[in-house]
């Protein structure tokens, strides 16, 4: 079951450090991709499989900027599609940091040709409401948010 929810070809040496947290998630992204939608609108069915998405990709570029993987385990994550190359390449931009999924920084998927209201930090919007991306359910990810 384990080579299934991982990548077709054999893992380097050094993939077991990350192995574990990586079935984890991968087992509840899959029980989130089964999950039933009663009761959500249509953008919050989803919004959980976006976020453990999310939560996949920074374990695996968290792992390799912490060196506690190697060169070749972080290719292989990339090349398996473990880890959204895309997403991780955003991340490392300036402003991009916290980014939570590329479809916040489409400009043809919002109002105006603007970017989400997610990436609109946080001192720039009225105090006290709640504001949460319409496509993936983030509260903000701008990178000037503390």
């Amino acid at each position: 079951m384990k080579r299934k929810l991982l990548g077709a070809k054999k893992p380097p040496k050094g993939f077991e450090k990350i192995e574990p947290e990586l079935i984890d998630l991968q087992i509840r992204l899959r029980e989130a991709e089964t999950d039933s939608s009663d009761n959500k609108r249509k953008n919050e069915i989803i919004w959980p499989i976006l976020k453990l998405h999310h939560q996949i990709s920074r374990l695996v570029y968290e792992s390799y900027k912490n060196q506690e993987i190697t060169r070749e385990v972080y290719n292989y994550c990339l090349e398996e599609k473990i880890a959204d190359a895309k997403l991780i390449a955003k991340w490392k931009k300036q402003g991009f940091e916290k980014l939570c999924c590329l479809m916040c920084i489409q400009n043809k998927n919002h109002n105006f040709g603007t970017t989400c209201i997610c990436r609109v930090p946080k001192s720039s919007l009225e105090k006290g409401k709640k504001f949460e991306c319409v496509h993936c359910g983030c509260g903000g990810c701008a990178s000037g948010d503390v």
